[in-house]
């Protein structure tokens, strides 16, 4: 029997603690809050995050990292983006040796504007390195631990183990396909975020479904020119952990992000709107990550950017949408636009 390690105590982390206790894997979850800690243990049931779905006995939670990495044949970490390095620093030697890490958090840090898979080879040993995996795609947490079909991308430096995970993982209602391109699979994975809060934003408007489709659109571009800046074969951005997440998330009712943006639409404060939420939406912090990490790499991303001005500087909603609408007009599949960032 496989033993499992999912470390986060949200949504996702507890669908994936399900997904594997399904498999018939031990499964040890990591959380952060005793309600939670107690609410699977004695109700098998993650009440605070996920409390819509029976979960299975087989998940046993624990808030000592020591006890939930013990042994672990499989690691799954699936906490905050913004909160990675701070644990990946106090559990980088507890770390069983040769198990398969797989991150399942998508987002770009804050200050240092590293991915996900530059914070962990940047902070664990390199003997760890060739089992780091990076998990992305069209994935709802609620949908997953139902047991619905969905589709997903593992992505690693290492073929056998990425088909490691994508056996263990992978299932009748949960198809793995793999690749190399880490760094294409995380882009979109998180850039998806700022580009859901615009959606919902535009629909809250009423700006209707031709907006909506011209803001997925070009924000797959904007995904696109910003993961090949990285390094990324632009081809990544075609498939699941691309195109897949980037409209379930733009598009799926049960989408954090386009509730951000949808209910800002509507007038209220950034403030109050992650203030009632008890999960995080990536794409607020993200979005500033991406406005930063696109100055940088001179990349333009003019959607994203308006999302961190809205966002981050106060910037009004309508205004945003009128300058977006207004840029100088060009040839469609010219990537080499350089417009001027506001």
């Amino acid at each position: 029997m496989l033993r499992v390690c999912v470390f986060g105590s949200g949504g996702w982390g507890t669908a994936l603690a399900q997904l594997c206790a399904v498999r018939g894997y031990r499964v040890v979850q990591w959380v952060r809050e005793s309600e939670v800690l107690e609410s699977i243990n004695e109700q098998n049931l993650n009440s605070l995050f996920l409390p819509d779905v029976p979960l299975s006995p087989g998940i046993v939670a624990t808030r000592d990292e020591r006890e939930a990495l013990d042994g672990a044949d499989l690691v799954l970490l699936v906490t905050p983006s913004q909160f990675m390095r701070e644990v990946v620093l106090r559990i980088r030697y507890l770390l069983p040796a040769e198990a398969p890490i797989v991150c399942c958090s998508k987002g770009i840090e804050k200050e240092s504007l590293e991915l996900m898979s530059e914070i962990l080879t940047g902070e664990l040993p390199g003997k760890y390195h060739p089992y780091l995996t990076y998990l992305s795609g069209p994935s709802f947490a609620k949908e997953v631990a139902e047991g619905k079909p969905a589709n997903v991308t593992v992505a690693g430096q290492s073929e056998d183990v990425r088909k490691r995970v994508q056996e263990w993982m992978g299932g009748s209602s949960f198809r793995i396909y793999t690749s190399s391109d880490v760094v294409g699979v995380q882009v979109g994975g998180a850039v998806k975020n700022v580009l859901a809060i615009a959606v919902g934003a535009c629909d809250a408007m009423g700006f209707g479904l031709n907006a909506q489709a011209s803001l997925i659109t070009r924000g797959l571009a904007e995904i696109t020119r910003l993961a090949v800046a990285k390094g990324a074969n632009p081809l990544t951005l075609s498939g699941h952990a691309g195109i897949g997440d980037l409209v379930l998330t733009c598009t799926g009712s049960l989408s954090r992000n386009r509730r951000v943006g949808y209910v800002l639409g509507s007038g209220q404060s950034l403030e109050s709107i992650v203030g009632s939420m008890k999960m995080v939406a990536e794409g607020v912090e993200t979005a500033h990550s991406v406005s930063h990490l696109a100055k940088k790499l001179n990349v333009s991303m003019p959607i994203s950017e308006q999302v961190a001005l809205v966002l981050h500087h106060g910037k009004q909603l309508k205004l945003a949408a009128t300058e977006l609408m207004e840029r100088p007009l060009r040839e469609e599949l010219d990537e080499n636009e350089k417009d001027p960032i506001p």
